[in-house]
């Protein structure tokens, strides 16, 4: 732990106490959440700080000590109140009228240095009168997967909230989905907002225009102010709305990620991924892969995601229709399906190296044939593009027979998929090739974690209570 935690702690007084905190979503009325209290936990131990975000909060690393981020985090004193909020969603196509946070609350709320501003969320901080059945608690596993998930994707270039901090809590819990009793745990998260879909539908079951007005015009003045200018800001709200998950649903594809369960409530009205339960990453391009082993049907299976998060954009027409005419959401949404298009074969031709091509048919063939290469050969997804960033050289430019020649890859267009990559390939000269390698490098890491990676750090985790492995892997996910 001494080697996580490697600064010279020269202020004592806690930082997080003392952030300027916004009582933005208290001011909107108990309409939209209830207050809680944190649960009391038997013990704190800090297992995951990311001082990498404390700049954006306007925090000197040198500050902060373990017993900052306990004393904030884990004990939760000195900010109040806690904000429970209240949403309902479409769970795997079936509206559900009883929902709202149930292990988790809204800490805060803070403006970044960036002038953004940004929530402070907690998961596995009690019970809540949204909690039903359960305990309100987070597995300890449950908080490690979700910390490997946020900073995977944002090192992958998607548009994700991210982990705060971790805090093991010493509380046996059970649960079907792991070996029980298992160890438990309370993370903080920091994303621009937690207002989801199901924020929205909410209102409407409870038939409340005038709230979802008030939610809506609370949105745009915080989250997409730029839109008031415009001559429509209603329906400019939301054909942004509709390129945001359009882009976030090709970042998903591109990065070979399956989110799992993408209910409404798992839907942020800005646009950000979050909330990771039973995510993974794709081992081969197989659209009809699933993260979650409850999800019999396949719903939310990888190749599914965009066309979900097309249908649950056309759901949340039907609260935002008692502001907005239909006609105008109708006509906003139809642009969906060109706009991911284009953002996932700008995203997949930049995993190929190319920021940019002047022959816009080339590259769509060759992210076409990439994908059928992809799915015939049964290569790993995320090897083969390692494996292009790895080989990659200035022979590729003269000899397509070079190209990726120690890799055996069995798939029909191999040749074909050569021949075009070249053809990409000759559109630069020698020179610009670094470029090429660059971008290589910038979309492709190294190491993306896969349900194996995953399971070799928490093994040492569990047995031995060895956090070595997760923290190397984090250091190696970063870099």
């Amino acid at each position: 732990m001494a080697n996580f935690f490697p600064f010279t702690v020269v202020v004592m007084k806690n930082p997080f106490l003392c952030l300027e905190y916004e009582p933005v979503m208290e001011n909107m009325g108990d309409d939209f959440y209830t207050e809680v209290f944190a649960a009391e936990f038997p013990q704190h131990i800090l297992r995951f700080a990311n001082y990498d975000l404390l700049p954006l909060l306007g925090i000197d690393k040198n500050t902060v000590t373990p017993d900052h981020w306990i004393e904030a985090f884990g004990k939760f004193r000195g900010v109040r109140p806690f904000l429970a909020l209240k949403y309902h969603g479409y769970q795997f196509g079936v509206y559900n009228p009883h929902l709202g946070d149930g292990r988790g609350f809204l800490y805060g709320q803070v403006r970044g240095t960036d002038g953004v501003l940004y929530d402070l969320g907690t998961k596995g901080s009690g019970r809540t009168p949204f909690s039903r059945q359960g305990d309100g608690r987070l597995t300890l596993k449950g908080g490690v997967r979700e910390v490997i998930a946020a900073e995977a994707l944002y090192r992958l270039g998607v548009n994700t909230s991210r982990c705060l901090c971790l805090i093991e809590t010493g509380e046996s819990l059970w649960r079907t989905d792991e070996p029980s009793p298992t160890r438990s745990s309370v993370m903080v998260r920091l994303s621009k907002s937690h207002i989801r879909f199901g924020t929205f539908e909410r209102l409407y079951y409870h038939q409340r225009p005038d709230l979802v007005k008030k939610l809506l015009d609370h949105v745009i003045y915080y989250y997409y102010p730029h839109v008031i200018s415009s001559d429509n800001p209603y329906r400019q709200f939301y054909r942004e709305l509709v390129q945001r998950i359009a882009l976030l649903a090709a970042q998903w594809m591109a990065a070979g990620f399956c989110h799992g369960v993408l209910n409404t409530d798992n839907m942020s009205i800005t646009g950000e991924s979050f909330d990771y339960g039973p995510y993974a990453f794709i081992y081969t391009m197989d659209p009809s892969f699933t993260a979650a082993y409850f999800d019999y049907t396949g719903r939310y299976s990888y190749g599914n995601q965009p066309f979900i998060c097309r249908l649950n954009l056309e759901l949340l027409q039907k609260p935002l229709s008692l502001v907005i005419p239909k006609q105008d959401l109708e006509e906003e949404l139809a642009y969906f399906d060109d706009l991911y298009g284009q953002y996932y074969r700008d995203l997949m031709l930049s995993k190929l190296g190319f920021k940019s091509l002047d022959d816009k048919q080339l590259g769509e063939e060759l992210v076409k044939q990439t994908i059928i290469l992809l799915k015939d050969s049964g290569y790993l997804y995320h090897q083969f593009f390692a494996h292009l960033t790895q080989d990659f050289n200035y022979s590729w430019h003269t000899d397509e027979n070079l190209i990726l020649e120690n890799r055996e890859i069995n798939a029909a267009n191999i040749n074909h998929w050569r021949r075009l990559y070249h053809r990409c390939l000759e559109q630069f000269t020698r020179d610009e090739l670094d470029e090429i390698a660059k971008t290589l490098h910038q979309y492709n890491p190294q190491i993306v974690p896969t349900k194996d990676i995953i399971e070799s750090v928490w093994g040492p985790i569990s047995e031995y209570d060895n956090w070595l492995p997760f923290y190397e892997l984090l250091e190696g996910i970063k870099k």
